[in-house]
């Protein structure tokens, strides 16, 4: 069995965490997980973890953050199909497809693909209030001494949230256009998401500690949308988000995939503290161009590759990869150590316990 040594810590994760988006000092650097069923389930056995219990994982890891989210309890709003899962609260469809290193959901059955107009403005989203805020209040205060968030990747997203029900080519399409029944639909679903979040912040009364948001913008090697559509569609919607956390003294975090430092400008004049994912092969998105351009006006949480050494190298190769990343976005503060995207079920444990280890051993201050 493996454990993971870590050095002596002299702040709580919810310090750490928070003075990390301040770009001021602390202990050590800040440290996040995300990953797919199979590579977890492989991480507890190698850790001892009974039961593949995911708060256990995360304290043997030593990760600093926890999200909360309340469970929805209202009616199911969409039809089932037979092999298929159905998301509850945005309502697209996924099928299991197995491959050689585990498997994954993947997305079709679009119920709104080449839909008219009625059919797009009748598409429901659940009420804010059919959610559990008391359940999520109660792991708020357990978590308390975690930096606890509201949100997340998919949060406030447009393109691949209508891309699920719609589409891909239907969503790019009308939102470019700014076809009327489409814009509505992405408000209503932003309604929705606002609605719960401003509830629990409500009840949290200081509990929850970031926001976090996205919208995946970039190719490996380009900006998914202009510019100019960015501003004219999507960033009125995003920014409906920051000026809720800000309402509650919150830093904002956003998630975006691919090359899109583009767009970062634009997000520090929206008032948005992080930036995560940072894929660093993918143009214009390496440790030292991001520390460079945006060092001190943004925090940068990400920047391990799920598709470099992490996936296809030794142990040595993540340890010397985390090292160099450590070196550049280290000083001065401001980075949160975290992989790019969830962790792969093609990512041999070793690899993943090499990249922990070294976060804890040279990621100290």
């Amino acid at each position: 069995m493996t454990k993971i040594r870590k050095a002596k810590e002299t702040m709580s994760a919810k310090e750490r965490v928070l003075r990390t988006f301040a770009f001021e000092k602390t202990d050590r650097v800040p440290i996040d997980y995300a990953t797919n069923g199979s590579i977890h389930h492989r991480l507890c056995v190698e850790l001892g973890i009974p039961g593949d219990n995911y708060d256990l994982l995360l304290e043997a890891l030593g990760v600093d953050y926890r999200g909360v989210a309340p469970a929805y309890t209202g009616p199911l709003l969409y039809p089932p199909l037979p092999g298929r899962q159905v998301d509850p609260l945005y309502g697209f469809y996924t099928r299991w497809v197995e491959n050689e290193s585990g498997g994954y959901h993947d997305f079709c059955d679009f119920p709104l693909q080449g839909a008219d107009e009625e059919t797009i403005r009748a598409f429901p989203f659940p009420s804010p209030d059919a959610f559990d805020y008391d359940a999520a209040l109660e792991q708020i205060k357990r978590q308390k001494d975690y930096a606890v968030y509201v949100g997340n990747p998919g949060t406030g997203d447009i393109i691949n949230s209508l891309g699920r029900v719609m589409g891909m080519e239907d969503t790019l399409v009308n939102l470019m256009t700014e076809d009327e029944a489409t814009l509505d639909l992405a408000q209503r679903k932003l309604d929705m998401e606002l609605g719960v979040m401003e509830r629990l912040l409500d009840r949290a009364k200081g509990g929850v500690d970031f926001l976090w948001m996205g919208e995946d913008l970039g190719t490996q090697i380009a900006p998914m949308i202009s510019l100019s559509m960015y501003r004219s569609v999507l960033r009125p919607m995003h920014q409906r988000f920051i000026d809720l956390a800000k309402t509650y003294d919150l830093p904002v975090m956003v998630h975006t995939c691919g090359s899109s430092s583009w767009v970062y400008e634009d997000f520090i004049e929206m008032g948005v503290d992080a930036v995560d994912t940072l894929q660093p092969e993918a143009v214009h998105m390496s440790p030292a161009y991001l520390k460079e351009q945006f060092g001190g006006r943004l925090s940068f949480h990400g920047c391990i590759s799920t598709a470099g050494p992490l996936a296809y190298g030794t142990p040595a190769d993540v340890a010397r990869n985390v090292t160099e990343t450590l070196e550049i976005l280290m000083p001065g503060g401001g980075y949160h150590l975290a992989p790019t995207h969830q962790l792969q079920d093609n990512s041999p444990v070793e690899n993943v316990i090499a990249m922990y280890q070294t976060a804890h051993e040279r990621g100290v201050y």
